[in-house]
């Protein structure tokens, strides 16, 4: 997950999925999870994004960090 702006918050955050071949419904299998684990008092509210992005892979720097700025214009 990444923090993206959001114009009543102020950042949201937003969940990156790169999904595995023959995965199905994967995006909503994992909001359902968090939500659950929202539910069961392990996750804050305001933690669990609005939306996921199913992605092709996650940028990377140079030193393998995730590149956070690349990711958000995705």
């Amino acid at each position: 997950m990444i923090g993206v702006p959001d114009e009543k918050w102020g950042e949201r955050p937003l969940a990156l999925i790169v999904p595995v071949a023959g995965a199905a419904n994967c995006d909503k299998r994992v909001l359902d999870r968090l939500a659950e684990l929202a539910d069961a008092g392990v996750l804050p509210r305001y933690a669990v994004p609005e939306t996921v992005k199913l992605v092709d892979g996650l940028a990377r720097t140079s030193v393998g960090k995730l590149n956070k700025k690349v990711l958000r214009t995705l």
